[in-house]
């Protein structure tokens, strides 16, 4: 967590922004102001930086953008980087490149997201990002980062013990069962097993609850959402577009998720242990997150 307050600047708490760390790749989930310094205090390989994802043009969410290239520029960074945003990110990227870009010795890859439903836009061999369309008056996003199923990996002892050869192997990892000539068969059920449990991480950042909220997210194992205000202040929350304690531990429940991290905080409330508290009366494996706080998802 680079980054956990919300518009108005609060003393020692940065505004949006996240490093999310997937089979040894990088990637920023928004990039409010400060975000570089806090990857450099916190030792975060900037350099390693595969894609960023911005959730919208709101100020809290894309100040640190800019600085943020221009280092990598310095830094000598020459491999491209991928940029997901709403449309209106793109004339923000333009001025930065028309203006800072002279000199820069990588590419800026620019992907605008233009959809009203969920949406496939990046994928590796053993990750897949989606973006979710928000509520918050603007072109918003959220974004669910799901491993894909693993192949599956053979017992040792069951290579020993059956003396399997590669073709075997190969056809168990597959989810085959293996028939040899003289009728035994190998199940896939005995000799193989799942070597993780696929996980999912979504990042739903500033957004008023919307009807399909919960279904488009199902299957998160780890929940991500901005919790801008105390119930108390709910008719606040509904005027600009952000969710309340209640409602974000609502979805977290409803989802079934097996952990709810809040954050983006209104600068009304210093204690955090306040709105951890009452997202836990609704989901208890809440918590309330702190820059600089690391997760093991």
């Amino acid at each position: 967590m680079l980054g956990t307050a919300s518009a108005m600047p609060v003393s020692g708490c940065y505004q949006s922004a996240q490093v999310l760390c997937v089979h040894g790749r990088y990637f920023l989930i928004d990039a409010g102001e400060g975000c570089q310094q806090q990857m450099t205090a916190l030792k975060v390989p900037m350099m390693r930086l595969d894609s960023i994802f911005i959730s919208h043009i709101h100020g809290d969410h894309v100040f640190g953008l800019p600085g943020l290239l221009s280092t990598l520029g310095m830094k000598g960074r020459t491999a491209p980087i991928n940029i997901y945003g709403p449309v209106n990110l793109g004339p923000i990227i333009k001025f930065f490149l028309s203006y800072y870009g002279e000199g820069l010795a990588f590419e800026v890859r620019f992907f605008p997201l233009k959809e009203n439903a969920p949406e496939l836009i990046y994928q590796t061999k053993s990750l897949e990002v989606t973006a979710v369309p928000l509520n918050h008056g603007i072109e918003t996003y959220g974004y669910i980062f799901r491993e894909k199923t693993p192949p599956l990996n053979v017992h040792k002892w069951a290579v020993e013990a059956f003396g399997l050869s590669l073709t075997e192997i190969g056809s168990l990892k597959k989810g085959n069962d293996v028939t040899r000539p003289d009728g035994t068969v190998l199940t896939v059920a005995r000799c193989a097993y799942e070597p993780y449990k696929p996980k999912a991480y979504a990042y739903i950042s500033d957004t008023a609850p919307f009807p399909q909220e919960v279904s488009w997210l199902k299957g998160v194992t780890t929940l991500y959402h901005e919790s801008t205000y105390l119930k108390a202040y709910g008719e606040y929350a509904a005027d600009r577009h952000h969710s309340t304690t209640v409602q974000a531990a609502q979805v977290a429940r409803d989802i079934e998720a097996e952990c709810l991290i809040i954050g983006h905080y209104s600068s009304r409330e210093k204690d955090k242990k306040l709105y951890q508290n009452e997202c836990c009366t609704v989901f208890q494996n809440t918590v309330a997150a702190s820059d600089g706080d690391i997760f093991q998802i």
